[in-house]
């Protein structure tokens, strides 16, 4: 079984999104949906409860900063419960695209990260033009987790591995000009490594201009392998894992 950790199939982001889903099951791939607010957390919560090979996060994604209410805290908390929701995700901080509610970012990720720690459940974390400030909130809090699509140094990575975090290596590390990836992978244990598609985001460079899909992690652990010089399917084994280790299914 591969475990793509990462990725957004569900309506409101593609139209054929159950299909993919049936066809990563018939490839032994399991996925974890992200959810980023009230209509994909929904979505989300309607397909872990129908295939077997679907879990979720759920959680409200910096593009929700400015119009999050008490009330949808109040949701979300109730929505953890269910045992198929396996982290709160996609949390965390972006000023790449938007700058100027940073403060309000981070009292949204706060409020995320507060909720994982009630819950016992680890965080998967996006941090775009972000990292020195999502490092220090995660720091205040007793939450492991996943990187994802971590495109930080080795130096940083290690820091975040001392919290608890695994980084999530996706379509990225495909690029031919993606060599700070590529670095970070050989100095980094393989015993701290998720391996994700984002899908239908950031497509690997063998399907580029394609929607990518969870069948596509193939490229991703190809590219592991052959950086590492090891066999893909002791790629799979070692990633999956730990998948298992911290989603604890």
């Amino acid at each position: 079984m591969i475990i793509d950790t990462h990725c957004h199939i569900y309506s409101s982001e593609m139209e054929n999104a159950e299909q993919i889903i049936k066809e990563a099951a018939e490839n032994d791939i399991c996925v974890i949906l992200n959810g980023t607010d009230p209509l994909s957390n929904r979505e989300i919560l309607e397909l872990v409860g129908k295939y077997e090979n679907v879990y979720g996060a759920l959680g409200y994604f910096h593009t929700f900063a400015d119009e999050v209410t008490e009330e949808d805290i109040s949701l979300l908390d109730s929505q953890l419960e269910n045992d198929k929701i396996v982290a709160v995700g996609e949390i965390g901080l972006d000023y790449y695209h938007t700058r100027d509610n940073k403060d309000k970012q981070k009292q949204l990720f706060e409020k995320m990260l507060t909720l994982a720690q009630k819950h016992g459940l680890p965080a998967i974390v996006h941090s775009r033009k972000s990292m020195q400030d999502t490092y220090d909130i995660l720091k205040t809090y007793n939450v492991s987790g996943s990187m994802h699509c971590y495109q930080g140094s080795a130096e940083m990575a290690r820091e975040f591995i001392k919290l608890g975090f695994y980084m999530g290596i996706g379509g990225p590390v495909t690029n031919t000009n993606n060599k700070k990836t590529r670095k970070m992978l050989r100095e980094i244990d393989m015993g701290h490594m998720l391996v994700e598609t984002d899908s239908p985001y950031l497509t690997p460079q063998e399907k580029r201009g394609e929607t990518n899909t969870p069948l596509n992690i193939k490229y991703v652990i190809r590219k592991i392998a052959e950086e590492l010089d090891m066999e893909e399917n002791e790629v799979v084994e070692i990633t999956t894992k730990n998948a298992k280790d911290l989603f604890k299914f």
